[in-house]
């Protein structure tokens, strides 16, 4: 019997190759992360749900990130001046950066997705409504011309949260005012998109092509390691599966884990507690363009007025450690802290507020408070009020819906009356969703529309601070939003990860022990 020796040299050849990729597969690191739910489209231009915006940061890229003090730090730019009073604005934008598709990011790129973005981002207008023009003035270099100067340019443009994320110029050119689809998810990010498959999971791998800023990591900012192979977004909205599943080793990573687990987690050896370095506040969104609500100041005031703020903080977070019944929109020891309007922060007056609805010539009507118990807190909180508003007379209807459906009704003046969100800590009070006009809730009474306007085009930092205590008052007359109190939220991890980012999840220079 003849033995064929190069048929038996392929065959191992074969089985080597076969052993060596098994080899690899096995090696292959996988990061699997609880979310709080299914996010919406990842168009992180078009939306601030932060459910989308976490996943979002590991594929697309800002010309500018925020470190771990909140400072704008060059990302996809290498330089910028200014010129004409802060009118013109020069950004040289760094050399050699590749896109997923391997083409390579240029000014055009930037152009085209800085005029998406003014025309449809969540935040764009809040910059672009001044532009006069931007154009790609050389290969690697942007200029963008305001009809005024705008003090927060830098810190708008520094985050993907409604903000401007980078895409290839023919995606950008082409999307419109409709969420970029799946397969034009490409960015400069050290992860690439690679599937998305509805109630399972989101995965991502690491992009080999990736060139990250020489500066060390510091927040958002600096370089950007992807040491996992993929991640996986999988969506979790049950608190307590998160938790157990991080407990038993299913899931390496979930956020937002309730407050009144956090002393025993903190105790728990199978986990390591993630607190927030800053922290988030609860808003209650009034309608301001349809509705009972709508230009009725005193009846919102009667609202505000029925509550107390600490009680809702300590249902929805427990220990005392996690929040603050704090009434300025700014927290102690930022340039933004202010006490103008706070006296109305938290007056939990009944009667008063019963005197207040009846002025308002209120008769009982239910006013629809839409919710989602994806994040425990926002339903906690909801609870909490709808029966203290109860005892001053104001009937309260909860719509209880999943954040996916919430997100798209907030959309829809029509479904509801007030809606409830949070808001990550700010550098800059024009980064707050509810002075954008077009934000749910779409707040653009005269007041607010000129000193707004006045707040965007000073560049001199106490003559925005004086800007800015003049807006906080006015939140306090006209109640646009409520805000429920400074919370520090957590998340968990497995005790395995190291280098977690303290400005929240984003898991580049993330590796285990």
């Amino acid at each position: 019997m003849r033995c064929d020796l190069s048929a038996l040299m392929r065959g191992a050849v074969g089985i080597a190759t076969a052993l060596f990729l098994n080899a690899q597969a096995s090696a292959a690191t996988l990061l699997r992360e609880a979310t709080i739910g299914e996010p919406p489209p990842l168009d992180v231009m078009l939306t601030t749900a932060d459910v989308a915006s976490v996943i979002g940061r590991h594929i697309f890229e800002t010309l500018y990130a925020l470190d771990s003090t909140y400072t704008p730090r060059p990302l996809l730019a290498e330089s910028e001046r200014e010129e004409d009073g802060g009118k013109t604005i020069v950004i040289k934008l760094r050399e050699g950066v590749p896109f997923h598709n391997g083409k390579e990011m240029t000014a055009k790129d930037v152009v085209a997705s800085m005029t998406r973005w003014g025309n449809v981002g969540a935040r764009g207008k809040l910059l672009m409504a001044a532009a006069t023009s931007v154009e790609a003035t050389g290969k690697y270099e942007v200029t963008l011309k305001l009809s005024a100067p705008n003090g927060a340019w830098k810190t708008l443009i520094a985050d993907v949260n409604g903000g401007l994320a980078i895409y290839p110029e023919e995606i950008a050119a082409n999307a419109g005012n409709k969420p970029i689809e799946q397969k034009d998810y490409i960015g400069t990010g050290p992860y690439k998109f690679v599937e998305w498959r509805p109630n399972r999971y989101v995965e991502v791998e690491k992009f080999d092509g990736y060139k990250p800023v020489k500066e060390k990591g510091d927040g958002f900012a600096g370089a950007r390691t992807a040491i996992f192979d993929k991640i996986r977004f999988i969506p979790v909205p049950d608190v307590g599966t998160r938790v157990s599943g991080v407990q038993a080793g299913d899931y390496d990573y979930a956020e937002m884990i309730s407050g009144d687990l956090y002393e025993s987690l903190s105790k728990d050896p199978s986990v390591q507690v993630q607190r927030t370095n800053a922290p988030i506040f609860g808003l209650f969104f009034m309608n301001s363009k349809q509705g009972i609500l709508k230009d009725n100041y005193k009846l919102r005031r009667a609202i505000q007025t029925a509550l107390d703020k600490s009680q809702a903080l300590r249902v929805a977070f427990g220990s005392k450690e996690l929040w603050n019944a704090e009434g300025s929109i700014f927290p102690k020891g930022t340039p933004w802290y202010s006490a103008e309007g706070v006296s109305s922060y938290s007056p939990h007056d009944p009667k008063k507020a019963k005197e207040l609805a009846k002025e308002a010539d209120y008769t009982g009507t239910p006013i629809r408070l839409l919710v989602s118990t994806n994040y425990q807190a926002h339903y906690d909180e909801a609870a909490v009020f709808t029966r203290q508003l109860a005892d001053a007379g104001i009937n309260v209807q909860m719509m209880v819906v999943d954040w996916a459906t919430l997100l798209k009704m907030r959309g829809q003046p029509e479904q509801w009356d007030i809606f409830v969100t949070h808001h990550s800590f700010s550098p800059d009070p024009l980064l707050l969703t509810f002075l954008n006009a077009s934000y749910p809730g779409w707040w653009d009474s005269p007041e607010i529309s000129s000193l707004r306007a006045e707040l965007i085009k000073s560049t001199d930092p106490v003559a925005r601070k004086a800007t800015w205590d003049k807006i906080q008052s006015l939140i306090y007359d006209q109640v646009p939003v409520m805000k429920v109190g400074d919370a520090y939220t957590y998340d968990i991890a497995s005790p395995k990860l190291k280098g977690l980012n303290p400005n929240g999840p984003a898991f580049w220079n993330v590796s285990t022990k």
